[in-house]
């Protein structure tokens, strides 16, 4: 007999929040005209950075290999990730009223949970890839060849789309009694807070879901390195272990940044128990992290950094000649 009336409410609650408002951080108007410039600067870098290794490696015949290939997967990636929070977050900055549609809310959190969840699996793929190159070498170009590349990828994005589509329908078909999140874009944790219904299993199915993504791809991880450190230990020079370890520094320095903060924002039961923790933590990795991984990967890639160089210097060769 109480079903009906819950539901009506639900029903009627749903209908009248048509926006949300974000409170973001509570900093004074001066603060937040610095930080739009510091964030817009952080994106544009981030765009910049990773629209160079895209070129670099798809003009560039020698970088047609599976590692780069994979590495343009992942500054595509970061492109996407970064360009789902970034653009909103930045408007919000100079606007008095911080909103953000109810549809448009939902598409965030969609894509930004579809897009996490594909570069943690490819995080774990770039890792096996590093495996077969350093424990297989003669087997390599068998192993991973470009069909097997493909389908790797493929399967990423598959992945992603089975593990986050059932949360994402059940917290779109949540109702929502108040318009305030507390937080700077749509997150789980602030809309979880903001609905008027017991939310209790979704947070479970979440916490299950996060835990399996970030905790399956960091094993998968943790094994190939394991392998791989076992196997660069085993070489006998020190110039020849210097350069196995060479080709997975990078690697393992995106590795340790992406999971580092993702593990404590999502692999938890409760959802909505730090806040204010996870804003920050959010900054690491919508903002810092895929600013980070293009120049991570450059600085740290002789092979990228030779490519670049040679890039750069045709370029001054062909101005040099026109003028």
């Amino acid at each position: 007999m109480q079903a009906e009336p819950q539901i009506e409410l639900a029903a009627t609650n749903q209908s009248l929040v048509k926006e949300f408002i974000f409170l973001s951080f509570p900093i004074r108007r001066d603060m937040q005209i610095i930080s739009f410039l510091v964030l817009i600067l952080t994106y544009l870098l981030t765009l910049t950075g990773n629209v160079v290794i895209l070129s670099l490696i798809w003009t560039n015949q020698s970088l047609h290999t599976p590692m780069y290939f994979f590495l343009s997967n992942l500054s595509f990636l970061d492109i996407l990730f970064t360009t789902v929070i970034a653009p909103k977050m930045l408007s919000n900055l100079l606007a008095e009223k911080k909103t953000i549609s109810l549809h448009g809310c939902f598409a965030q959190i969609y894509l930004y949970f579809f897009l996490g969840t594909v570069e943690f699996i490819l995080l774990s793929v770039m890792s096996f890839d590093r495996y077969v190159a350093i424990c297989n070498p003669l087997r390599y170009t068998v192993i991973m060849n470009g069909r097997v590349c493909f389908l790797m990828v493929l399967g990423c994005w598959v992945g992603a789309f089975l593990s986050v589509f059932c949360p994402a329908v059940l917290l779109f078909r949540l109702p929502y009694c108040r318009q305030t999140i507390n937080h700077f874009f749509c997150d789980i944790a602030p809309l979880l807070d903001v609905a008027c219904f017991d939310t209790h299993f979704i947070e479970l199915l979440s916490f299950f879901m996060s835990s399996l993504v970030v905790l399956s791809s960091l094993m998968l991880t943790v094994v190939s390195y394991t392998y791989i450190i076992s196997t660069i230990l085993k070489i006998p020079s020190g110039k020849g272990r210097q350069k196995a370890f060479s080709t997975c520094a990078s690697h393992i320095t995106v590795v340790t940044i992406a999971y580092g903060s993702s593990i404590f924002m999502y692999v938890r039961p409760n959802q909505s128990s730090s806040l204010a923790f996870d804003k920050v933590a959010a900054i690491l990795t919508t903002v810092v992290t895929p600013l980070l991984n293009p120049f991570i990967y450059s600085l740290r890639n002789e092979k990228v950094k030779e490519v670049f160089k040679e890039a750069l210097e045709r370029k001054f060769l062909h101005k040099h000649d026109i003028a």
